[in-house]
């Protein structure tokens, strides 16, 4: 589940190397009790740290990641960023489950909070849900949602299985091996030591080279998150309040018209919906995401627009039919079509190695019987010029062309304009 560790560790670790380990007199003191840590004003760190209740952990292994991560201070601005706007929630929801407010911190380990992140293992979402694991906890997987990248549901499905998984084995420490490796795994060791009347805790048991390290990992953050300034680190403050809220929203809607009915870009919508695998949002509990302060403008605006709220369906495709001629069949960019259409089995032809569904735009009844208007790019020609004539933005521009940001432009080359 957390194959991750290769890349939160670093290109370093990933080579075999291992992090420097700062000179004795920069460890950070022993954090005998809360009372011993000096504490900002009250953000939502503060309410972390209240939370913490797991023992320290005596281990060179906590020292050498605590090395690791004081060593790398961008790093860390970046994991806190993108952790921002689900941290308060899941804090909440450890919280109400009476848990060690530790497990707050786990998706820094796991997936250094980016919601789509996936891991060699074919892990997925903040929590590293494996397909299988995913689908027992009730994490729906299909065509047009993956809900391990849910951050509500894969939030309460991570810690349904912690406290399983805790309730199976009697500790946290172990629990957490076991989220990392697996229960049988766990077990093993665990009956290994038994059976030669050895010890049973976390650091006496045999494990896994990155098990081993998963919860020193998970201690070396806490520790940091306890007294940043001890290395160095100046943790941004996250307001202790909710970021983001539900509401009621249609069954299916173009992402790129939800982000606009909320005033977000679709990067800030996706970032809060990760679990959407297509450019159509399929709201299954009939609700999306948006920062609370844009609640009130996503049901005015959806309340007030008269348009289709979906301007992409399925089209069954046949084995060995050409990406390029469905687009042109339904008059869109070969490169649209296949950045709306992650994971197409194409072979080396641009030919589709199976039947299966592709999305494709809806034709409005005009565009069906008219050639879709065109620009005839000319000299001294910008992006940003012929999308504002066009009354378009640049990102649909580029879009309709398969083009990016650092494309250039040809004089006398044509340009879609719908």
């Amino acid at each position: 589940m957390s194959v991750l560790a290769a890349t939160v560790m670093g290109a370093g670790a990933a080579h075999g190397t291992s992090p420097p380990v700062p000179p004795k007199a920069a460890l950070p003191p022993a954090f005998d009790k809360l009372d011993d840590v000096p504490l900002p004003d009250p953000d939502l760190w503060y309410r972390i740290r209240m939370g913490f209740t797991l023992e320290p952990m005596d281990s060179p292994l906590v020292l050498e990641h605590e090395a690791w991560y004081a060593s790398r201070p961008e790093y860390i601005r970046r994991f806190v960023d993108r952790g921002s706007l689900y941290l308060h929630h899941i804090v909440e929801r450890v919280e109400s489950r009476g848990m060690p407010m530790e497990i707050a911190l786990l998706p820094v380990i796991e997936s250094a909070f980016t919601p789509r992140a996936q891991s060699r293992a074919k892990a997925s979402g903040l929590w590293q849900f494996i397909p299988s694991t995913g689908k027992n906890f009730g994490l729906t997987q299909d065509w047009w949602r993956d809900n391990r990248n849910d951050v509500v549901a894969a939030t309460d499905a991570a810690l349904t299985y912690l406290q399983h998984l805790h309730d199976m084995f009697g500790s946290w420490e172990l629990a957490l091996a076991a989220y990392n490796c697996g229960e049988g795994c766990v077990s093993r060791a665990i009956a290994y030591n038994q059976k030669r009347g050895l010890p049973v805790d976390y650091l006496s048991l045999k494990l896994p080279n990155e098990t081993r390290s998963y919860v020193p990992k998970l201690m070396a953050v806490k520790n940091i998150v306890l007294s940043p300034a001890t290395y160095g680190i100046e943790l941004e403050s996250v307001p202790n309040e909710p970021y983001f809220t539900a509401v009621p929203a249609p069954s299916k809607i173009d992402v790129r018209l939800a982000a606009r009915l909320a005033d977000m870009s679709v990067e800030e919508f996706k970032a809060l919906n990760p679990a959407h695998n297509k450019p159509v949002a399929v709201a299954a509990t009939g609700t999306l995401i948006v920062p609370r302060e844009k609640a009130d403008t996503f049901r005015s605006n959806l309340e007030n627009y008269d348009q289709p709220l979906v301007t992409w369906t399925t089209y069954a495709a046949k084995k060995g039919e050409s990406v390029d001629a469905i687009a042109k069949r339904h008059g869109v960019a070969p490169a649209q079509l296949k950045a709306s259409n992650e994971g197409l089995k194409i072979d080396k032809k641009g030919r589709l190695k199976a039947a299966q569904q592709v999305m494709v735009p809806v034709a409005s009844p005009k565009a069906a019987h008219e050639a879709a208007p065109t620009y005839t790019v000319r000299s001294g020609d910008t992006l940003f010029s012929i999308a504002r004539r066009s009354n378009l933005d640049v990102e649909r521009l580029l879009a309709l062309n398969g083009l990016s940001s650092a494309s250039v432009l040809k004089p006398g080359a044509t340009l879609r304009l719908q």
